[in-house]
């Protein structure tokens, strides 16, 4: 193995490691989501239905840039 691609290796693992910080970011966002998600039931119970459907909107939403950034990490590791 010549050094280019040992170094080419090298610079895959290392983005593929920082394109898994967007999962750091997508866990803190769904805390967020369903940890007021209580507070905005205590608010108006009368809207529990629409709030839990935003909740679960801001929860796809949030996860989708988590597992794009997971996508990215494994398009560099094996392609």
């Amino acid at each position: 193995m010549s050094a280019s691609a040992t170094v080419i290796e090298a610079a895959k693992i290392i983005g593929a490691g920082i394109s898994t910080c967007s999962l750091i970011g997508a866990g803190a966002g769904v805390g967020i989501v369903f940890g007021s998600l209580p507070p905005a039931f205590a608010r108006n119970p009368a809207l529990k239905s629409a709030l839990f459907q935003y909740a679960i909107l801001g929860f796809a939403l949030t996860e989708a840039v988590g597992l794009l950034g997971l996508m990215m990490s494994f398009l560099l590791l094996f392609k």
